[in-house]
């Protein structure tokens, strides 16, 4: 079996503890127009156009966006970071996209990575079937589990899929204890007024569980040349980023509420 990897990210310290690997898959079924990752749509191998300067003159290249590996062949490269993990009480993280999308390439990979002694981590929207989602739990240290929104036609109406299966397996994590750091991005003009504030701390204080942490992640307007060169539409062209200091009313609602809040991943 192989799973289309889209990138690696290496020393990464926002994607779970310690110093970490971070393995993107290819493929999501969820379509955010403010996604920081649009090269991960498409679940195959695809194109992205890329601008080369050398003095006055511009190359114009296509290159490949995705390679495929067999579980064995990444671990084989992500152990080249074995000890900067083990230093650092990190591990590898596996984003994407959505590492769902390839649940039976990532189950493979997972029981690869703890067979080796790796911690392991799932930077997830969560959206999957229940039958499929469970079967990852085992080998699953962390789960970074996002809630784009909470309100369920909002949220087809701006990822395009329904959020309660999403909640169904947020809900299957918490009632386990498993170790899950709920992850808000916060989007202007999606889920940032006053109301959603209060929309997001009902919505959590009806899950089975409290989470461990609650990250509340400012959006970031980093990603304008992927959809250039992609030519995708950017519908968050003109919307500028979030400063940290714009969550923190949200994040006093929620620790007054008893939730573990950060700013930041």
């Amino acid at each position: 079996m192989k799973g289309n990897i889209f990138d690696i990210k290496r020393f990464a310290v926002h994607d779970g503890p310690g110093i970490r690997s971070t393995v993107f898959f290819k493929g999501c079924p969820l379509n955010c127009s403010w996604c920081h990752n649009p090269e991960s749509k498409v679940d195959g191998i695809s194109k992205m156009k890329k601008c080369y300067k050398i003095g006055e003159k511009e190359k114009i290249t296509f290159e490949n966006v995705g390679r495929s590996y067999t579980a064995k062949e990444l671990l084989i490269e992500l152990l080249k970071d074995l000890h900067v993990m083990e230093e650092s009480n990190g591990g590898v993280t596996i984003s994407g996209g959505e590492p769902l999308s390839q649940i039976d390439f990532l189950k493979e990979l997972l029981y690869e990575l703890k067979t080796t002694g790796i911690h392991t981590c799932i930077d997830t929207s969560g959206y999957t079937i229940e039958n499929r989602f469970e079967q990852i739990i085992p080998d699953t240290d962390l789960f970074l589990f996002d809630m784009k929104h909470y309100d369920e036609n909002k949220h087809i109406e701006n990822t395009g899929v329904s959020l309660n299966p999403i909640i169904q397996n947020l809900n299957i994590l918490l009632e386990r204890k498993e170790k899950v750091w709920l992850r808000i991005p916060i989007i202007p003009n999606v889920n940032n007024s006053h109301e959603d504030k209060y929309g997001f701390l009902y919505k959590i204080q009806n899950l089975i569980r409290k989470p461990n942490q609650i990250h509340l992640l400012p959006y970031h307007n980093i990603a304008g040349n992927k959809y250039t060169n992609l030519k995708y539409e950017n519908k968050f062209k003109e919307i500028p980023s979030l400063s940290r200091e714009t969550l923190k009313p949200f994040k006093e609602i929620l620790e007054r509420s008893g939730y573990n809040v950060k700013i930041g991943g």
